[in-house]
Protein backbone atom coordinates (compact mmCIF):
# COMPACT_ATOMS: atom_id res chain seq x y z
CA UNK A 1 0.00 0.00 0.00
CA UNK A 2 1.26 3.18 -0.86
CA UNK A 3 -0.10 6.29 0.89
CA UNK A 4 0.50 10.05 -0.67
CA UNK A 5 0.99 12.52 2.04
CA UNK A 6 3.09 12.58 5.06
CA UNK A 7 0.53 14.76 7.17
CA UNK A 8 -2.10 13.61 10.15
CA UNK A 9 -4.26 11.57 7.96
CA UNK A 10 -1.32 9.77 6.03
CA UNK A 11 0.48 9.20 9.62
CA UNK A 12 -2.49 7.97 11.48
CA UNK A 13 -3.51 5.56 8.43
CA UNK A 14 0.02 4.36 8.01
CA UNK A 15 -0.33 3.58 11.91
CA UNK A 16 -3.55 1.58 11.70
CA UNK A 17 -2.42 -0.70 8.92
CA UNK A 18 0.63 -1.34 10.41
CA UNK A 19 -1.00 -2.14 13.68
CA UNK A 20 -3.68 -4.61 11.90
CA UNK A 21 -6.93 -2.82 12.76
CA UNK A 22 -8.83 -5.66 11.44
CA UNK A 23 -11.85 -6.87 12.70
CA UNK A 24 -12.19 -10.14 13.87
CA UNK A 25 -9.47 -12.78 12.27
CA UNK A 26 -6.20 -11.17 12.22
CA UNK A 27 -5.68 -8.90 9.45
CA UNK A 28 -3.22 -9.95 6.57
CA UNK A 29 0.25 -8.11 6.69
CA UNK A 30 0.63 -4.90 4.87
CA UNK A 31 3.75 -3.11 3.75
CA UNK A 32 2.97 0.47 3.80
CA UNK A 33 5.29 3.52 1.73
CA UNK A 34 4.64 6.89 2.55
CA UNK A 35 5.89 9.71 0.44
CA UNK A 36 5.82 12.28 2.23
CA UNK A 37 6.69 15.81 0.67
CA UNK A 38 7.45 17.90 4.29
CA UNK A 39 11.19 16.69 5.36
CA UNK A 40 9.36 16.49 9.18
CA UNK A 41 8.37 13.56 11.05
CA UNK A 42 4.42 13.77 11.47
CA UNK A 43 3.46 16.25 13.52
CA UNK A 44 0.41 17.90 14.64
CA UNK A 45 -0.99 20.48 12.54
CA UNK A 46 -3.63 21.72 15.43
CA UNK A 47 -0.63 22.72 17.46
CA UNK A 48 1.09 24.88 15.31
CA UNK A 49 -0.07 28.34 16.83
CA UNK A 50 1.42 26.79 19.77
CA UNK A 51 4.69 26.50 18.87
CA UNK A 52 4.61 29.61 17.08
CA UNK A 53 3.03 31.23 20.36
CA UNK A 54 6.49 30.30 22.08
CA UNK A 55 4.76 27.49 24.39
CA UNK A 56 5.93 24.47 22.51
CA UNK A 57 8.85 23.41 20.93
CA UNK A 58 8.57 21.84 17.34
CA UNK A 59 9.75 18.41 18.82
CA UNK A 60 6.84 18.91 21.53
CA UNK A 61 3.92 18.74 18.72
CA UNK A 62 5.70 15.73 16.94
CA UNK A 63 3.50 12.52 16.34
CA UNK A 64 3.84 8.85 17.42
CA UNK A 65 6.30 7.53 14.38
CA UNK A 66 4.89 4.39 12.50
CA UNK A 67 5.83 1.50 12.76
CA UNK A 68 9.29 -0.20 11.22
CA UNK A 69 6.47 -1.65 8.76
CA UNK A 70 6.60 1.88 7.41
CA UNK A 71 8.94 2.96 4.57
CA UNK A 72 8.89 6.75 5.23
CA UNK A 73 10.04 8.81 2.44
CA UNK A 74 10.12 12.23 3.57
CA UNK A 75 10.87 15.38 1.77
CA UNK A 76 9.88 13.67 -1.26
CA UNK A 77 6.92 14.79 -3.52
CA UNK A 78 5.10 12.61 -5.94
CA UNK A 79 4.57 14.29 -9.75
CA UNK A 80 2.21 11.58 -11.27
CA UNK A 81 -0.30 8.69 -11.17
CA UNK A 82 0.27 5.89 -13.63
CA UNK A 83 -3.13 4.30 -13.19
CA UNK A 84 -2.44 2.13 -16.24
CA UNK A 85 0.78 0.14 -14.59
CA UNK A 86 -0.26 1.00 -10.97
CA UNK A 87 2.96 3.21 -10.28
CA UNK A 88 3.76 7.04 -8.17
CA UNK A 89 6.14 8.43 -10.10
CA UNK A 90 8.60 11.11 -7.49
CA UNK A 91 10.55 13.82 -8.39
CA UNK A 92 13.39 11.68 -7.47
CA UNK A 93 12.96 10.12 -10.18
CA UNK A 94 12.18 6.82 -8.48
CA UNK A 95 8.80 4.95 -9.46
CA UNK A 96 6.55 3.45 -6.53
CA UNK A 97 4.19 0.60 -7.54
CA UNK A 98 1.09 0.27 -5.42
CA UNK A 99 -1.69 -2.38 -5.20
CA UNK A 100 -3.99 0.05 -2.73
CA UNK A 101 -3.44 3.64 -3.79
CA UNK A 102 -4.07 6.22 -0.45
CA UNK A 103 -4.05 10.00 -1.02
CA UNK A 104 -3.59 12.33 1.99
CA UNK A 105 -2.47 15.09 0.02
CA UNK A 106 -4.00 18.02 2.26
CA UNK A 107 -4.99 21.42 1.16
CA UNK A 108 -3.03 24.24 0.10
CA UNK A 109 -3.68 28.01 1.38
CA UNK A 110 -5.33 30.10 -0.53
CA UNK A 111 -3.11 32.95 -1.63
CA UNK A 112 -5.49 36.71 -1.82
CA UNK A 113 -5.06 38.36 -5.66
CA UNK A 114 -3.15 41.02 -3.97
CA UNK A 115 -1.02 43.53 -6.25
CA UNK A 116 2.12 43.40 -5.31
CA UNK A 117 1.89 39.93 -4.05
CA UNK A 118 4.69 38.07 -5.89
CA UNK A 119 7.68 39.34 -6.77
CA UNK A 120 9.51 37.97 -10.01
CA UNK A 121 12.04 35.49 -8.96
CA UNK A 122 10.58 32.44 -10.90
CA UNK A 123 11.26 29.74 -8.08
CA UNK A 124 7.84 28.97 -7.67
CA UNK A 125 5.44 29.06 -5.06
CA UNK A 126 6.02 29.88 -1.52
CA UNK A 127 9.65 31.27 -3.06
CA UNK A 128 8.33 33.97 -5.22
CA UNK A 129 6.67 36.14 -2.32
CA UNK A 130 8.09 39.02 -0.59
CA UNK A 131 10.28 38.83 2.27
CA UNK A 132 8.35 38.89 4.90
CA UNK A 133 4.97 37.71 4.05
CA UNK A 134 3.78 33.74 4.79
CA UNK A 135 1.03 31.53 4.58
CA UNK A 136 0.67 29.52 8.09
CA UNK A 137 0.31 26.05 7.13
CA UNK A 138 3.40 23.84 7.92
CA UNK A 139 6.05 23.64 10.41
CA UNK A 140 8.31 25.29 8.46
CA UNK A 141 5.89 28.24 7.99
CA UNK A 142 5.48 28.30 11.56
CA UNK A 143 9.58 28.68 12.20
CA UNK A 144 9.67 31.29 9.54
CA UNK A 145 7.00 33.12 11.24
CA UNK A 146 8.44 32.92 14.76
CA UNK A 147 11.84 33.60 13.73
CA UNK A 148 10.73 37.14 11.80
CA UNK A 149 8.46 37.79 15.12
CA UNK A 150 10.17 40.20 17.23
CA UNK A 151 8.85 42.69 19.80
CA UNK A 152 7.73 45.75 18.66
CA UNK A 153 7.29 44.25 14.88
CA UNK A 154 5.07 45.12 13.20
CA UNK A 155 2.37 42.58 11.43
CA UNK A 156 -0.66 42.30 9.74
CA UNK A 157 -2.69 39.12 9.15
CA UNK A 158 -4.50 38.63 6.21
CA UNK A 159 -7.81 36.92 7.35
CA UNK A 160 -10.16 36.50 10.37
CA UNK A 161 -10.74 32.85 10.23
CA UNK A 162 -9.84 30.08 12.93
CA UNK A 163 -6.61 30.49 11.52
CA UNK A 164 -6.13 34.19 11.08
CA UNK A 165 -7.18 34.34 14.52
CA UNK A 166 -4.83 32.28 15.70
CA UNK A 167 -1.95 33.13 14.20
CA UNK A 168 -2.68 36.92 15.07
CA UNK A 169 -2.80 35.72 18.87
CA UNK A 170 0.30 33.93 18.53
CA UNK A 171 2.25 36.39 17.12
CA UNK A 172 0.91 39.13 19.87
CA UNK A 173 1.90 36.69 22.23
CA UNK A 174 6.01 37.37 21.07
CA UNK A 175 5.10 40.89 21.62
CA UNK A 176 4.19 41.86 17.68
CA UNK A 177 2.42 44.91 16.75
CA UNK A 178 -0.50 42.47 15.40
CA UNK A 179 -3.37 44.06 12.81
CA UNK A 180 -5.91 41.27 11.61
CA UNK A 181 -7.57 42.47 8.66
CA UNK A 182 -10.87 40.23 7.74
CA UNK A 183 -13.33 41.26 4.96
CA UNK A 184 -15.81 39.45 6.28
CA UNK A 185 -18.84 41.48 8.34
CA UNK A 186 -17.17 39.84 11.60
CA UNK A 187 -14.57 37.62 13.00
CA UNK A 188 -14.67 33.64 12.04
CA UNK A 189 -18.23 34.36 10.55
CA UNK A 190 -18.05 30.01 9.89
CA UNK A 191 -18.08 29.45 13.38
CA UNK A 192 -19.67 32.46 15.18
CA UNK A 193 -22.38 34.47 15.20
CA UNK A 194 -22.30 38.49 15.71
CA UNK A 195 -22.79 38.59 19.38
CA UNK A 196 -19.91 36.25 20.16
CA UNK A 197 -17.37 37.83 17.27
CA UNK A 198 -17.93 40.69 19.37
CA UNK A 199 -16.76 39.15 21.96
CA UNK A 200 -13.95 37.54 20.46
CA UNK A 201 -13.07 40.98 19.09
CA UNK A 202 -12.98 42.72 22.48
CA UNK A 203 -10.41 40.08 23.94
CA UNK A 204 -8.52 40.20 20.92
CA UNK A 205 -8.27 43.92 21.41
CA UNK A 206 -7.11 42.85 25.45
CA UNK A 207 -4.24 40.87 23.90
CA UNK A 208 -3.20 44.39 22.02
CA UNK A 209 -4.57 43.13 18.48
CA UNK A 210 -6.03 45.76 16.22
CA UNK A 211 -8.83 44.22 14.81
CA UNK A 212 -10.56 45.68 11.28
CA UNK A 213 -14.13 43.69 10.27
CA UNK A 214 -15.64 44.81 6.63
CA UNK A 215 -11.92 45.30 5.52
CA UNK A 216 -10.52 44.38 2.07
CA UNK A 217 -7.05 44.47 1.49
CA UNK A 218 -6.22 45.40 -2.02
CA UNK A 219 -2.21 45.07 -2.26
CA UNK A 220 1.39 44.75 -0.85
CA UNK A 221 3.82 47.30 -0.79
CA UNK A 222 7.61 46.54 -1.13
CA UNK A 223 10.82 47.78 -0.92
CA UNK A 224 13.80 45.61 -2.50
CA UNK A 225 11.93 42.57 -2.17
CA UNK A 226 10.45 42.89 1.50
CA UNK A 227 6.85 43.46 2.67
CA UNK A 228 6.76 47.14 3.78
CA UNK A 229 2.98 47.62 4.23
CA UNK A 230 -0.34 46.63 3.66
CA UNK A 231 -2.71 48.88 1.31
CA UNK A 232 -6.62 48.51 1.86
CA UNK A 233 -9.44 48.91 -0.46
CA UNK A 234 -9.83 52.47 0.96
CA UNK A 235 -6.23 53.52 0.68
CA UNK A 236 -5.48 53.17 4.25
CA UNK A 237 -2.00 52.09 4.44
CA UNK A 238 -0.89 49.48 7.32
CA UNK A 239 2.95 49.19 8.32
CA UNK A 240 3.62 45.97 7.93
CA UNK A 241 7.31 43.98 7.95
CA UNK A 242 5.45 40.44 8.09
CA UNK A 243 2.18 39.82 6.69
CA UNK A 244 0.44 36.57 7.48
CA UNK A 245 -2.00 34.73 4.32
CA UNK A 246 -4.49 33.59 6.57
CA UNK A 247 -7.51 33.36 3.90
CA UNK A 248 -8.60 29.96 4.37
CA UNK A 249 -6.97 26.57 2.26
CA UNK A 250 -7.82 24.70 -0.83
CA UNK A 251 -7.74 20.92 -1.34
CA UNK A 252 -4.93 19.66 -3.01
CA UNK A 253 -6.17 17.96 -5.92
CA UNK A 254 -3.95 18.46 -8.90
CA UNK A 255 -2.33 15.02 -8.50
CA UNK A 256 -5.10 13.06 -8.47
CA UNK A 257 -6.81 15.34 -11.38
CA UNK A 258 -4.03 14.45 -13.38
CA UNK A 259 -5.11 11.01 -13.17
CA UNK A 260 -8.34 11.28 -14.26
CA UNK A 261 -10.01 11.09 -10.87
CA UNK A 262 -13.75 12.29 -10.80
CA UNK A 263 -12.69 15.86 -8.57
CA UNK A 264 -15.29 18.30 -7.24
CA UNK A 265 -14.34 21.37 -4.45
CA UNK A 266 -12.16 17.70 -3.68
CA UNK A 267 -11.73 14.14 -4.26
CA UNK A 268 -14.55 12.70 -4.20
CA UNK A 269 -15.48 9.53 -2.48
CA UNK A 270 -17.78 7.05 -1.51
CA UNK A 271 -18.39 5.32 1.91
CA UNK A 272 -15.28 3.72 1.75
CA UNK A 273 -13.11 6.41 0.74
CA UNK A 274 -12.80 5.08 -2.59
CA UNK A 275 -12.53 7.36 -5.47
CA UNK A 276 -13.71 6.85 -9.03
CA UNK A 277 -10.93 4.06 -9.34
CA UNK A 278 -11.64 1.27 -7.60
CA UNK A 279 -7.49 0.67 -6.50
CA UNK A 280 -7.45 4.47 -4.98
CA UNK A 281 -8.61 6.03 -1.44
CA UNK A 282 -8.55 9.23 -0.20
CA UNK A 283 -8.47 11.09 3.09
CA UNK A 284 -8.07 14.18 4.95
CA UNK A 285 -8.52 17.49 3.82
CA UNK A 286 -8.10 16.37 -0.07
CA UNK A 287 -11.33 14.38 0.06
CA UNK A 288 -15.09 15.64 -0.37
CA UNK A 289 -17.26 12.90 0.93
CA UNK A 290 -21.10 13.38 -0.28
CA UNK A 291 -20.37 17.22 -1.18
CA UNK A 292 -18.54 17.75 2.44
CA UNK A 293 -14.72 18.76 2.49
CA UNK A 294 -14.13 18.96 6.44
CA UNK A 295 -10.86 20.50 6.68
CA UNK A 296 -10.48 19.65 10.17
CA UNK A 297 -7.76 17.26 12.05
CA UNK A 298 -10.80 14.92 13.90
CA UNK A 299 -12.51 14.35 10.19
CA UNK A 300 -9.04 13.52 9.15
CA UNK A 301 -8.61 10.90 11.77
CA UNK A 302 -12.03 9.29 11.57
CA UNK A 303 -11.22 9.00 8.05
CA UNK A 304 -7.89 7.33 8.46
CA UNK A 305 -9.34 5.00 10.96
CA UNK A 306 -12.22 4.13 8.57
CA UNK A 307 -10.23 3.60 5.78
CA UNK A 308 -7.49 1.20 8.05
CA UNK A 309 -10.86 -0.85 8.53
CA UNK A 310 -11.63 -0.94 4.84
CA UNK A 311 -8.29 -2.15 3.96
CA UNK A 312 -7.13 -4.56 6.24
CA UNK A 313 -10.50 -5.81 7.71
CA UNK A 314 -11.64 -9.44 6.73
CA UNK A 315 -15.86 -10.11 5.24
CA UNK A 316 -18.20 -8.46 5.84
CA UNK A 317 -17.62 -5.11 5.02
CA UNK A 318 -17.04 -2.72 8.12
CA UNK A 319 -19.23 -0.19 9.04
CA UNK A 320 -19.14 2.80 6.32
CA UNK A 321 -18.36 5.93 6.82
CA UNK A 322 -20.77 8.40 7.32
CA UNK A 323 -19.32 11.44 8.09
CA UNK A 324 -18.05 13.14 10.94
CA UNK A 325 -19.31 15.29 13.64
CA UNK A 326 -16.34 17.69 14.30
CA UNK A 327 -16.17 20.32 17.26
CA UNK A 328 -13.88 23.07 16.83
CA UNK A 329 -12.03 24.02 19.80
CA UNK A 330 -9.30 27.04 20.12
CA UNK A 331 -7.40 28.32 23.26
CA UNK A 332 -7.10 31.98 22.76
CA UNK A 333 -5.43 32.96 26.45
CA UNK A 334 -2.07 35.22 25.73
CA UNK A 335 1.17 35.24 27.42
CA UNK A 336 1.08 38.94 28.46
CA UNK A 337 -2.60 38.64 29.88
CA UNK A 338 -3.09 37.41 33.18
CA UNK A 339 -6.95 37.22 32.33
CA UNK A 340 -8.80 33.81 33.48
CA UNK A 341 -8.51 30.84 30.19
CA UNK A 342 -10.53 31.99 27.33
CA UNK A 343 -11.50 29.29 24.95
CA UNK A 344 -13.59 28.80 22.18
CA UNK A 345 -16.02 25.70 20.97
CA UNK A 346 -18.75 25.69 18.43
CA UNK A 347 -20.07 22.61 16.33
CA UNK A 348 -23.17 22.17 14.71
CA UNK A 349 -25.71 23.58 13.13
CA UNK A 350 -25.41 27.39 15.16
CA UNK A 351 -28.03 29.25 12.78
CA UNK A 352 -31.32 28.34 14.01
CA UNK A 353 -34.10 27.12 11.81
CA UNK A 354 -37.92 28.47 11.96
CA UNK A 355 -38.91 26.05 14.62
CA UNK A 356 -36.23 25.69 16.91
CA UNK A 357 -35.38 26.39 20.31
CA UNK A 358 -32.35 29.02 21.33
CA UNK A 359 -30.71 29.02 24.44
CA UNK A 360 -27.95 32.04 24.85
CA UNK A 361 -26.32 33.20 28.14
CA UNK A 362 -23.91 36.23 27.81
CA UNK A 363 -21.75 37.83 30.67
CA UNK A 364 -20.23 40.77 29.21
CA UNK A 365 -18.24 41.14 32.53
CA UNK A 366 -16.70 37.61 32.84
CA UNK A 367 -16.17 37.98 28.74
CA UNK A 368 -18.12 34.63 28.53
CA UNK A 369 -21.26 33.94 26.10
CA UNK A 370 -22.94 30.04 25.50
CA UNK A 371 -25.59 29.79 23.03
CA UNK A 372 -26.90 26.46 21.92
CA UNK A 373 -29.64 25.18 19.45
CA UNK A 374 -32.53 23.10 20.13
CA UNK A 375 -34.74 21.10 17.40
CA UNK A 376 -37.12 18.98 18.54
CA UNK A 377 -35.20 16.63 21.27
CA UNK A 378 -32.17 16.95 19.88
CA UNK A 379 -28.94 19.49 20.22
CA UNK A 380 -27.83 20.17 16.76
CA UNK A 381 -25.55 23.20 17.43
CA UNK A 382 -24.08 25.69 19.68
CA UNK A 383 -21.34 27.99 20.29
CA UNK A 384 -19.52 28.95 23.63
CA UNK A 385 -16.58 31.56 24.55
CA UNK A 386 -14.82 32.55 27.73
CA UNK A 387 -13.74 29.61 30.78
CA UNK A 388 -15.11 26.69 29.47
CA UNK A 389 -13.61 24.27 31.72
CA UNK A 390 -14.41 21.35 29.62
CA UNK A 391 -16.89 20.60 27.18
CA UNK A 392 -17.95 17.74 28.91
CA UNK A 393 -21.72 16.38 28.06
CA UNK A 394 -22.78 19.05 25.93
CA UNK A 395 -20.30 17.79 23.18
CA UNK A 396 -21.19 14.05 23.96
CA UNK A 397 -24.79 15.11 24.09
CA UNK A 398 -24.53 16.72 20.21
CA UNK A 399 -21.91 14.16 19.21
CA UNK A 400 -23.74 10.92 19.73
CA UNK A 401 -26.92 12.74 18.89
CA UNK A 402 -28.74 11.84 22.09
CA UNK A 403 -32.36 12.62 23.49
CA UNK A 404 -32.10 15.21 25.98
CA UNK A 405 -33.38 15.31 29.51
CA UNK A 406 -37.18 17.18 30.16
CA UNK A 407 -35.34 19.62 32.39
CA UNK A 408 -35.87 23.32 31.17
CA UNK A 409 -33.52 24.15 28.22
CA UNK A 410 -31.67 26.67 30.17
CA UNK A 411 -29.95 23.46 32.38
CA UNK A 412 -28.20 23.45 29.45
CA UNK A 413 -25.56 26.55 30.40
CA UNK A 414 -25.52 25.92 33.65
CA UNK A 415 -22.70 24.29 35.49
CA UNK A 416 -25.14 21.48 36.43
CA UNK A 417 -25.60 20.85 33.05
CA UNK A 418 -22.12 19.47 32.14
CA UNK A 419 -20.37 23.13 32.18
Amino acid sequence: MVVIGGGMAGARLARRLTAGTGSGAAAAPVTVTVIGEEPHPPYNRVLLAEVLAGRYAPEVIALPAPGGAVDWRGGVRAVRIDRDVRRVVCDDGREVPYDALVLATGANPVLPPLRGLFAARGHGFPDDLPDGVHPFRTLDDCRALAAAARPGTPAVVIGGGLLGVSAARALAGRGAQVVLAHQGEHLMERHLDPDAARLLGEYLAALGIEVHTECRVRGLETADGAARAVELADGYRLDAELVVLACGVRPRTGLARAAGLDIGRGIRVDDSLRTSDPDIFAVGDCAEHHGTVYGLAGAAQEQADALARVLTGPPPAPAPYTGTRALTRLTLAGHRTPTAPFDLAAFGETTPLPGDDVVRLSDATRTAYRKVVVRGDRLVGGILLGDLGTVGALARTWEGDEQLPAAPLLHLLTTDGGF
